[in-house]
């Protein structure tokens, strides 16, 4: 039987009212706000019901009767609900999806270690090899504008599968590539089709656990996209050193074919939307009833209203959110300066010491190290925040996800500090490496704090922003590696490191002017969800 479509208004005024009453504290970056009307109703998609479904009674402008259509949920206890699998298959899917996005993070700067080997092979300058790590990262900003409204549509699964099959596929021509224009073509398509991933597993992760359980899963998953580019040059010395660098991208080749087999063959759809619509489908055919729908084949928007929400509300954010702006700018600072290491190592050690690249991938290990033990510290400080959370009867106002990020902050510039002046040749080479520790002990804690900054501050328009920072984010860090080894070479190792230091302590301020005056801006705000707003819905 095919999806009911009729033209339709609602009956009850107060339903948006009754929907964010019944989702209070749900992450809606994670439902299909963008494929539905403001109005639409979204307990269907976070409640599990005694009678799996939801009478929901519609006026029809065609005929002018009201009907009664059944929303189609989750029973209790529902096992295929995601949020009910067993613990034990939750944690394995989590940690497939993890090394999904380890795998990504490590084949973006894997190649870092050995640059020189497409310049002698090609004949091209420096600067055109580190092109293939900048269009590799310029997909990251890319690729999500398509694919986060995809899985909305499709689901997690079909888009997994396809983007690391192009990803794996792509990867191939980037190994036996006879010029510079094929290895850039294909870098350039596997940045987009790599960053699905990267892009999705997130979500993925909110499909899986409750509120309440997500700390440690999300720890998990945070440290992966900061481990890999912290490996990826440490791997990548000793193949590049002892087998070529073409050797650099079969073992993209192996870990990305590794990774698509485990997330497309044993990685079910998590998506509630999508699960629920395969339901109602069916309960449509079995029953003989086309009264079982959900509300994405209810109530969904305009096919011009999506595309704009989809693909203009970013860069509307980005433009007129003060918030989303500076966000953004700090991720993008911090995300450069993750980038800028992988060519200032080299410099520092490489061009400075006469180190060989297998000996310099060795001095990212403490940023590593200081990924790990952040990620560590997750689950504490969501166990402080849930604490908050109870104080302010559970909604708590959105500056409080900013106190992670206003101690941690000033672990960026102190490491860059410690990096810039202990990089003379004459000074031991443990100097720089500590100095990577604090900076990669700080990441985690600015990434998890802005992410649920934004998504708490829009709510609604949580995918949107969230979208927005990456993009920008990505931009920049691509950007980076082009001028880093000019900057180092003008202005000295010690001064180029504090230049950067000195930039992420201005962006400290940014995070206490928001938890100080977030709430008043949130007020003026176009976009921003505030208890004020919410209130006068509810009257």
């Amino acid at each position: 039987m095919e999806t009911p479509s009729i033209d339709i208004t609602r009956t009850n005024e107060s339903s948006r009212t009754a929907s964010l009453e019944q989702t209070e504290g749900i992450d809606y970056a994670n439902l299909p706000v963008r494929q539905l009307n403001d109005g639409a109703d979204l307990r269907e998609y976070i409640t599990e019901t005694r009678a799996g479904e939801i009478i929901k009674p519609i006026k029809s402008n065609v005929t002018g009767k009201t009907e009664d259509w059944k929303l189609v949920t989750f029973t209790i206890d529902d096992p295929e609900n995601p949020k009910n699998w067993t613990k034990l298959y939750k944690w394995y899917c989590t940690m497939v999806v993890a090394f999904t996005c380890f795998v990504v993070a490590f084949c973006s700067s894997v190649i870092t270690a050995k640059l020189e080997g497409p310049m002698e092979s090609f004949h091209v300058s420096r600067e055109v090899s580190f092109v293939a790590v900048t269009v590799f990262v310029v997909g990251f900003g890319v690729g999500p504008m398509v694919f986060a409204p995809l899985s909305e549509i499709f689901g997690r699964r079909p888009v997994y599968a396809i983007t690391m099959l192009l990803a794996v596929i792509f990867v191939i021509p980037c190994a036996v590539s006879k010029n510079i224009g094929t290895l850039l073509v294909c870098r350039a398509i596997d940045g987009i089709a790599f960053s699905a991933p990267m892009t999705l597993v997130g979500g993925t992760l909110s499909d899986l656990w409750k509120n309440e359980e997500r700390g440690v899963p999300m720890a998990a998953f945070s440290a992966a996209p900061f481990i890999g580019p912290a490996i990826g040059p440490l791997a990548g010395g000793f193949l590049g050193d002892n087998c070529g660098w073409r050797w650099l991208y079969w073992l993209q080749l192996i870990l990305s074919f590794v990774a698509w087999v485990l997330i497309t063959f044993t990685v079910p759809e998590t998506y509630a939307p999508i699960l629920l619509k395969k339901r109602a489908a069916k309960l449509r055919k079995t029953e003989g009833d086309p009264k079982f729908v959900t509300e994405t084949e209810l109530d969904a928007r305009p096919l011009a209203d999506k595309m704009r929400v989809i693909l203009l509300r970013p860069f509307q954010l980005l433009i007129l959110e003060p918030i989303v702006l500076l966000i953004a700018v700090y991720m993008s600072v911090l995300y450069g300066l993750l980038y800028m290491f992988f060519v200032a190592y080299p410099i520092i050690y490489q061009e400075g010491k006469g180190w060989t690249a297998s000996s310099t991938g060795l001095m990212f290990i403490p940023l590593a190290l200081g990924v790990l033990m952040s990620a560590g510290c997750a689950p504490i400080v969501n166990k402080h925040y849930i604490k908050i959370s109870h104080q302010y009867g559970g909604k708590p106002p959105a500056e409080k996800r900013l106190i992670p990020m206003m101690w941690s902050c000033w672990f960026i510039p102190v490491g860059l500090f410690i990096f810039a002046w202990t990089s003379y040749p004459r000074i031991h080479w443990i100097g720089p490496a500590i100095g990577g520790w604090p900076v990669g002990f700080g990441f985690i804690f600015l990434y998890n704090s802005a992410n649920n900054y934004l998504v708490d501050t829009y709510q609604h328009q949580a995918a949107s922003a969230l979208a927005a920072k990456t993009f920008l984010r990505s931009m920049w860090g691509a950007s980076t590696v082009l001028f880093t080894e000019q900057m180092y070479h003008r202005l000295g190792y010690q001064w180029a490191s504090s230049l950067l230091a000195f930039i992420a302590l201005a962006c400290c301020a940014i995070p206490y002017v928001f938890y100080f005056k977030g709430e008043q801006i949130r007020r003026f705000s176009r976009y921003a969800f505030s208890d004020d707003e919410e209130q006068a819905t509810k009257a």
